[in-house]
């Protein structure tokens, strides 16, 4: 009788060395001094402060911020377009993204791929774009797993998750409560469709449309399978920027990242009883990747609204005396930011209406 092995179940144990030992440099161009090593462990060890007292950040009550996302069927435009590379930006995004609207500074971040069976090369490009990411964001990919699962995926399938863990002093930390009437609402601009209803935007474009991920679209200015594979835009440096520079003033009071559920569902989730928030549509350009979906799967406007984020990726609620000067650092770091909205007495909410 034949000795059945691990690689006979599906999962090749000598490719899988192969693969992990590309991983290790990866994780090595995210490294900073707060990163301790620890070789062959089963854990990261990262230092919450610098040693350096010129680098020290003097947390005062620091209070640690943990996120976990995936990317969601984006994947499938990634493995019908054949690039892998930047799908791994979206992981770190959603997660970085969402720390920062509690003002935090992410610190470390942990990936999780799951796939059908060992691939060097396509963990290698999934692992490259969470590095990349990772450094945008300035924060160290600190490990991860990977899960060889041979009778849960499909050939062709895998899936992405992600963890990152921040911190605030307790005192800096943005909940929203700050939020008065006469507040400005500041929109910054998405990248497109960020890592938010694909289901939608798939079936829309390959089953109503009939497109292939090659196609090129005239409106677009790319081919589809580019304008869906587009990285979500990391909002970390620009906006830990303003957050350090009104450091003694607490001038930003809340941050919504626009995600599932869009403006609407996302900025109440910041915005204290007593007050509501008037957003004016006509402030702010529309990506034509929007319209192109609204005009191709005819899909109403409320529709629209509540599964994408209409060109806004993340909302910041400022104080209407700083809100020009926040907009002007922003825009230095290259982020476009336009005044959409206002805080005014009402109830509790968000509602579409002019400035």
């Amino acid at each position: 009788m034949a000795k059945v092995t691990y690689k006979d179940a599906g999962v090749d144990l000598d490719i899988y060395r192969q693969s992990m030992a590309k991983l290790p440099k990866l994780l090595g161009r995210t490294s900073s001094p707060r990163v301790l090593p620890l070789k062959d462990g089963f854990a990261g060890l990262f230092r919450l402060d610098f040693a350096n007292r010129l680098f020290a950040r003097n947390y005062e009550d620091p209070v640690l911020v943990s996120c976990s996302d995936g990317v969601g069927t984006k994947l499938k435009v990634a493995c019908a377009v054949g690039n892998h590379k930047t799908v791994g930006i979206d992981l770190v995004a959603m997660s970085v993204n969402d720390a920062l609207c509690c003002g935090a500074e992410p610190l470390f971040f942990l990936d999780y791929v799951a796939m059908p069976k060992d691939d060097p090369g396509l963990l290698e490009d999934l692992v490259q774009g969470v590095s990349d990411g990772c450094i945008q964001a300035d924060c160290a990919l600190l490990g991860g797993e990977t899960a060889i699962l041979p009778d849960l995926y499909a050939p062709g399938d895998y899936d992405l998750a992600g963890f990152c863990v921040g911190v605030a002093s307790r005192s800096q930390i943005i909940d929203g409560t700050a939020v008065t009437p006469g507040d400005v609402v500041l929109g910054l601009a998405s990248s497109g469709l960020h890592s938010n209803g694909y289901s939608l935007a798939r079936k829309i474009a390959f089953e109503v449309g009939g497109h292939k991920v090659t196609d090129h679209v005239v409106e677009l200015g790319t081919t589809v399978g580019d304008a869906l594979l587009t990285p979500t835009r990391i909002y970390v440096r620009p906006i830990r920027q303003v957050l350090t520079h009104y450091r003694v003033k607490k001038v930003v009071h809340a941050i919504a990242h626009i995600t599932g559920g869009g403006l609407h569902e996302n900025l109440a989730r910041v915005i204290p009883p007593g007050v509501r928030i008037v957003i004016d549509r006509r402030c702010w350009p529309l990506p034509p990747v929007f319209t192109w979906l609204q005009r191709l799967g005819g899909v109403e406007q409320a529709e629209m609204d509540q599964v994408f984020n209409m060109g806004i990726g993340m909302v910041l609620v400022v104080s209407n005396f700083f809100a020009d000067s926040i907009c002007d650092q922003l825009a230095q770091a290259g982020i476009e930011t336009y005044q959409i909205g206002r805080a005014e007495q009402g109830p509790q909410g968000v509602v579409w209406g002019e400035m």
